[in-house]
């Protein structure tokens, strides 16, 4: 008897996920098309979704005007830089605040994690005269260190409910047989936390790759732009827009994160699985 409500609610469930995946797939499907519609069709009156006279001028166009893969070699190693520098230090901060339970602990983590609301405004000012003071100004090295900052509650908060996942009696289990701390941390407890902290070091990437208001307060000088803020200069001082090669610079600015995803995800999964299936 209780059939009939239960599809309804599932259809209505399949129906929002396909909106929910309509609404992010068209933006990408768009920009995809417009990278690769030649002039006359990207002021056509009647738009297209396909590209009628397909070509790859726009990405010639997009390279010659602008130092696109120096500014992506930039992102890009900001981004390593500082999703590397956050789980090195979120790991032992998460086991620590997993482990060892109090007060001070859970006050601690939610202030952390309020501390991602705060608008980016209120943070430059303070952020631009320490970097000031330390000689970090207009430097990867200034970056890398913001990303990480900033990156660092989220990825504390993530991997300590990893870590509160992992039982406490693998760890009671290596030390009855003589393990030390580390020991056990090495060998018993990081090998399980691998897929959560793959997961928070590509989170951790994605948000620095596609970072743009730090890089544009912080660097000036032109070579060491990262690539959102080169995609900036495609846009004339009136707000004209050089569409077609904007579409394409931002496609290939896309698709790194895309792959990284891509490839993470499936090890991600296949980690996950492999744990329940030795649990």
């Amino acid at each position: 008897m209780n059939r009939a409500p239960r599809r309804s609610v599932r259809a209505g469930q399949y129906a929002a996920l396909l909106c929910y995946l309509v609404l992010l797939a068209f933006p990408f499907l768009w920009l995809i098309s417009t990278a690769f519609k030649p002039g006359r069709e990207l002021g056509s009156l009647h738009p297209t979704w396909i590209p009628e006279h397909p070509t790859l001028d726009n990405f010639r166009s997009a390279f010659d005007e602008q130092p696109l893969i120096r500014a992506a070699a930039n992102s890009l190693i900001a981004a390593s830089c500082a999703a590397l520098v956050a789980i090195v230090v979120a790991t032992p901060m998460a086991y620590v605040t997993a482990r060892h339970r109090s007060r001070l602990s859970t006050a601690a983590t939610g202030w952390v994690v309020v501390s991602q609301a705060f608008p980016l405004v209120l943070l430059i000012i303070p952020l631009f005269l320490i970097l000031k003071r330390l000689g970090l100004i207009n430097t990867l090295w200034g970056l890398i260190l913001v990303y990480a900052v900033w990156a660092l509650p989220f990825a504390l908060w993530m991997l300590t409910g990893y870590v509160r996942a992992v039982p406490v009696e693998l760890e009671e289990a290596a030390a009855v047989d003589g393990a030390g701390r580390l020991r056990t941390l090495v060998s018993v407890t990081a090998p399980l936390l691998a897929p959560g902290i793959v997961a928070t070091a590509l989170f951790a990437f994605v948000t620095a790759w596609n970072e743009f208001f730090f890089a544009l307060v912080l660097l000036k000088s032109p070579e060491k732009q990262t690539l959102p803020v080169v995609l900036t200069h495609f846009i004339g001082a009136e707000g004209a827009a050089d569409l077609g090669p904007l579409a394409a610079a931002a496609f290939l600015a896309t698709l790194p994160s895309l792959v990284v995803f891509a490839v993470v995800q499936r090890r991600i999964s296949g980690s996950m699985l492999a744990g329940a299936v030795k649990s």
